[in-house]
């Protein structure tokens, strides 16, 4: 079983391939066009609300605010965002480092139908909101030791980030919808967590998502061939 540090390793030393250079410039520029287009609409909403109350030239005001919104909805949401964008490109990250270090294991992938893609990003986005939902009173409770409620937000996204960056490889090499996940809950946890400590920190947050599908490539099919070697 490939070590996390060795397989982080791996995915950071092949960010410079030409295809995952593709990747991350179309996730990039797909998640940042997102919120471009939130921010004009949210720009709309605040100036017609305002314009509701007053007559007054207040176009700097809804700029503001619309900007200050975009700003926290990047901080909360840019990791929903991105990798629900990463969901549809995914298949071009296994196939990079599957090419360069388990050609062996290229026989074995299958194409997954864009509706089934479609469903595994919503069903994966409705995860998120719900339990980071339910987290949310905990979080709230915990808001006055200064670090309880980002703990609490860290362990819930690092579990789902994990199980998400699992799947994108997994689904698409699964031969039996009954056959067990090959990595252990707790290796997916901590490659989530690894990931969604990179997501708060600008600029990195732009490679995260790819080093996270990059890693779960190498730890899966580590742990798929040493349960063959068994």
């Amino acid at each position: 079983m490939m070590s996390l540090p060795r397989a982080l390793a791996l995915a950071a030393g092949q960010l410079g391939d030409p295809a995952i250079l593709r990747v991350l410039g179309k996730t990039a520029l797909l998640t940042l066009a997102i919120f471009a287009v939130g921010g004009a609409g949210l720009y709309l909403v605040v100036e017609r609300a305002i314009d509701s109350v007053t007559s007054a030239d207040t176009s700097g005001l809804g700029a503001l605010l619309a900007a200050l919104g975009m700003i926290l909805a990047g901080w909360f949401l840019f990791r929903v965002v991105a990798l629900f964008v990463l969901q549809f490109f995914a298949e071009d990250v296994v196939r990079a480092v599957e090419a360069r270090h388990y050609p062996q294991a290229r026989h074995s992938l299958r194409d997954l139908p864009l509706a089934e893609e479609v469903g595994n990003a919503l069903r994966s986005l409705l995860r998120t909101v719900l339990a980071n939902a339910a987290a949310l009173p905990i979080a709230g409770l915990l808001l006055v030791t200064g670090i309880g409620a980002a703990a609490v937000f860290w362990t819930v996204n690092a579990y789902l980030v994990g199980r998400e960056l699992h799947d994108m490889v997994w689904l698409r090499h699964r031969a039996d919808p009954a056959e067990l996940a090959p990595i252990g809950g707790l290796t997916r946890f901590l490659v989530g967590g690894v990931v969604v400590a990179l997501l708060a920190i600008p600029f990195l947050n732009l490679l995260a998502p790819i080093m996270g599908a990059a890693c779960a490539t190498h730890l899966v099919h580590r742990a798929r061939e040493k349960d063959l070697d068994a």
